[in-house]
């Protein structure tokens, strides 16, 4: 059985957004070779209270942290909509409608709702919104907003949420590597990690199960 990565992340994941560029990194270095399939995680779907200015202030530390860690950039415009909920599954659940229209997409599209949301401040939340970033990555937007109304659209999101927890997936991101002989998948990194060690941890790992 050919080996992949399995990435579960969350497009309102700030973490996520610092990992973006090692996952670009991963996919560039071993490309069609070792396939990334993209899971949503779920990190706080359903939400529905406001945003307080305490969680506002530590929401800034947070960012603060991934852009020492990571130097992806954070702008202030998101933190400053009035009354916004910070429901995630709207966004996780436009990832998983472009995942299916065009899988090959699904992964820039994830980044580029990121980069909306953390950089430019970009309210991911609203459906009209979201269908013009699906519009840009080449889907009608129309039958992508009547897709993100429906039942099925949402309950193939929740399975992805099911998907992470019965993976015993507790944080964002995190990347697993498999499948090994015996059926198991191998944790690359649980949080995030600078590229040099998870390009390494792959490459190890390939070397490891003969295919690299």
């Amino acid at each position: 059985m050919s080996s992949q990565l399995i990435y579960f992340s969350d497009p309102m994941c700030s973490w996520c957004w610092g990992f973006s560029p090692v996952i670009a990194d991963v996919q560039e270095r071993f490309g069609f070779a070792l396939p990334i399939r993209l899971i949503m995680g779920g990190l706080r779907p359903g939400t529905t209270t406001p945003m307080t200015d305490e969680a506002r202030a530590e929401l800034r530390g947070h960012w603060r942290q991934v852009t020492e860690a990571s130097g992806q950039p954070f702008g202030q415009h998101a933190l400053s909509m009035s009354g916004f909920v910070y429901d995630t599954d709207p966004a996780a659940r436009a990832v998983v409608l472009v995942r299916k229209a065009a899988p090959g997409k699904a992964l820039a599209f994830l980044t580029a709702l990121q980069r909306a949301f953390y950089v430019d401040g970009a309210d991911v939340t609203d459906l009209e919104v979201l269908a013009g970033f699906a519009a840009a990555f080449g889907l009608d937007r129309g039958t992508f907003l009547e897709a993100m109304r429906t039942e099925e659209a949402k309950q193939e999101t929740w399975r992805d949420y099911a998907i992470s927890q019965k993976a015993g997936v507790t944080g964002f991101p995190t990347l697993v590597m498999g499948p090994r002989p015996d059926g198991a998948y191998v944790p690359i990194t649980r949080g995030f990690a600078p590229a040099e060690t998870v390009l390494s941890a792959i490459g190890g790992l390939l070397e490891v199960l003969g295919t690299a």
